[in-house]
């Protein structure tokens, strides 16, 4: 199993762009498998947009691949969302790893554009039809509920074929959806044990679909810091996510420590069947959130990817 560890970021603890891209050069340099971007329209707090930052990413890397984590399909128009996505992937070299879901009922947007949330599923499911067919067809036609195209034809096409089509998610129908049209699965804020079961079932319904995900293709993370559980910016990322995921075991969940917790955290991870990582680093500024990752290169990096 190919074993890779990418590096993530929830919100913009910077205080410019400058900031973000000597980050971006030191995981280009230093070895991260992977740079991802969480998805939020709405909020007071700075927080990239993820479909422009990957963009930029394209531009300003030549060997770092990366992704969304994840992008909700239901705000975004399949069209639109597959060009772009399709560009992405052309210039940088092949390098995108995009993800999707259909968002949480608790996300902003929804009460803040009018959106509806009913039947967002049903709308996820035919827009990311349309997206895979658009990234590998001359030309695609389809008549759904929610989306009527004709004759509709992008270029240039992606330059992975197929383009990774990764799902997040862990309820049935998000299971359904990953079985059915995903090429990989993308785990949310969850345990160890709460990703095992999650796997177990998508791993079912994919063979019972008759087109099993690779089992490469499964991919989890968590919160690390180069520290202790007392450290102030753990006990405040425990806090908020405590409040925003009620049942989440944060003890099993966030990790502190040295190098050695948190590979033993990556160690159970592995053990429910998860392959790809996306460890997002509890810092208090720029410069510390630059030697938590220097860390992170220097003392997990070489023993996971050898």
């Amino acid at each position: 199993m190919a074993v890779r560890i990418g590096i993530g970021l929830a919100g913009f603890p910077f205080e410019g762009p400058r900031d973000f891209w000597r980050w971006i050069e030191l995981c280009e340099a230093g070895g991260i498998d992977s740079f991802w971007q969480s998805d939020r329209l709405v909020s007071r707090q700075p927080q990239l947009e993820s479909i422009t930052a990957m963009a930029a990413l394209a531009g300003a890397t030549s060997r770092l691949k990366f992704g969304m984590s994840v992008t909700v399909v239901s705000y975004r128009d399949p069209l639109v969302l597959a060009k772009e996505c399709a560009t992405i992937d052309y210039l940088s070299g092949g390098r995108l790893l995009p993800a999707f879901g259909v968002g949480p009922d608790s996300a902003p947007e929804w009460r803040a554009t009018g959106i509806p949330t009913q039947r967002r599923g049903a709308r996820a499911d035919e827009a990311l039809t349309l997206m895979a067919r658009l990234w590998s067809e001359e030309e695609v036609s389809f008549d759904g509920e929610f989306y009527h195209y004709e004759g509709v034809s992008i270029a240039p096409r992606p330059l992975q074929q197929p383009l990774p089509l990764w799902i997040g998610g862990s309820s049935p129908a998000a299971v359904r959806r990953t079985a059915r049209l995903g090429t990989g699965w993308l785990a949310g804020i969850q345990t160890a044990d709460q990703v095992a079961g999650v796997i177990a079932a998508i791993r079912k319904a994919s063979e019972e679909a008759g087109r099993p995900l690779d089992p490469e293709h499964y991919g989890a993370g968590f919160p690390f810091r180069f520290g202790s559980v007392d450290d102030t910016v753990v006990q405040r990322t425990a806090r908020a996510f405590a409040a925003f995921s009620p049942d989440l075991d944060t003890a099993r969940y966030l990790t502190a420590g040295g190098a050695e917790a948190i590979l033993g955290r990556i160690a159970e991870y592995r053990a429910a069947g998860v392959t790809k990582f996306i460890l997002r680093p509890m810092a208090e500024s720029a410069e510390d959130l630059l030697e938590q990752t220097r860390r992170l290169e220097a003392e997990v990096l070489p023993v996971v990817h050898g």
